[in-house]
Order: structure tokens, then sequence, then C-alpha cells
């Protein structure tokens, strides 16, 4: 088997294991990636027109942002379930279902602590945009108000508890994800 057509067979697995049904995922994966390519920014201002003015636009616009990664990672996690183990499993009389729930679940779960992780530093930066845009509170509002008072002290100050609360939101998914997937970590103490 060529590199190519195993990268093609990759999609075919998610959605023959995630929905029994190529059809569904033909449709749905490429509305999906073109819905992320849409610049996020473009959004808030239709956010506000819908859910008004506050904090709604930023959580939005935070999971907007941060689906996306953990999607394409979590269903590539799922797809890496070796072929051996999927036909052992078949032969032991296993539904898709457990198979997903039993082996593809655990497997994607690195995958999904590795795109959380990502995804929390991108959501800061979603969350900040929406606040900036259209919201009466929240650093991304003070930031916009110190800096039109040529307040740069306070502009660089928001941006350091961002990046403090980035670090800190980090570390707590690095946190959660050793205790949940402590049994997915090489050390370096193995043998070759």
């Amino acid at each position: 088997m060529n590199q190519k057509s195993s990268l093609r067979e990759v999609p075919q697995f998610v959605s023959g294991v995630l929905t029994g049904n190529t059809l569904i995922y033909d449709g749905f994966y490429p509305a999906l990636v073109g819905f992320n390519t849409i610049p996020k920014v473009a959004v808030v201002p239709i956010l506000i027109i819908w859910f008004g003015v506050g904090s709604v636009p930023a959580i939005i616009t935070a999971f907007l942002l941060a689906f996306f990664p953990i999607l394409v990672n979590v269903a590539t996690g799922i797809a890496t379930v070796e072929p051996e183990l999927q036909d052992v499993l078949r032969a032991l009389g296993a539904s898709k279902w457990q198979t997903i729930r039993k082996v593809g679940l655990p497997r994607a779960m690195p995958y999904f602590f590795a795109s959380l992780k990502v995804a929390i530093t991108v959501a800061f930066v979603g969350s900040i945009i929406a606040e900036t845009v259209g919201s009466n509170a929240g650093i991304g509002n003070f930031m916009l108000v110190a800096s039109s008072r040529f307040e740069v002290p306070l502009a660089f100050a928001s941006l350091l508890v961002t990046g403090a609360m980035g670090i800190a939101m980090y570390a707590i998914a690095g946190a959660i994800e050793s205790r949940m997937t402590g049994w997915a970590t090489r050390t370096g103490g193995g043998a070759a």
C-alpha cells in the first residue's frame, strides 16, 4: 500500500467508524474546513448582533476557534487504531460503537489533550478579540480603553495577565493530561 492510498483511507475509516456513512463525512468535512477558514474577527460583529454586547459573543468566538483543532486531532486519534486491532475486535464480536468506546476514544485522548493545549491559547485570543470588538468588560475592552487613553503600561499589564492566564490554563490541561493519559507517555528508560 503506497502513502497516497493510505492517506485517502484515513478519512474513510474515520467516517466509517463515526457514522458508517461516507456520504455524511464527505459532505460535512469540507463545510467544516470552509467554515474554519472564515476569519473569526469577521464573525464577531454578527455574534454581537445576535447575542448583544457582553460575554456570550466572546465565549462563542473562543469555542469557534478551539473546536476545529480539537475535532481534527480527535478524528486522527480514532483513525490511528491499527487495522489488526480492529480485526481482532471484529473477530471477538465487537460492534463499531464498542470499538470506538473501548479503543478509539482512549487512543484519541493524547491527541485530544495535545489539541486542547493549543486550543486554550487560541481561545484566549478569540475571546480578547470579541471583547475588543464589542464588550463593556473584559481584558480586551480594558486594553482598548487603556490604549485609547495612551496608558501603555496598563495595556502591557493586560497582555501580561492574558499570558499568565494562558500559561495557567495550559498547565492545568497538562496536569489533567498526565493524570488521564499517563499510560500513553513514554519515558526514556525503556529498552530499545
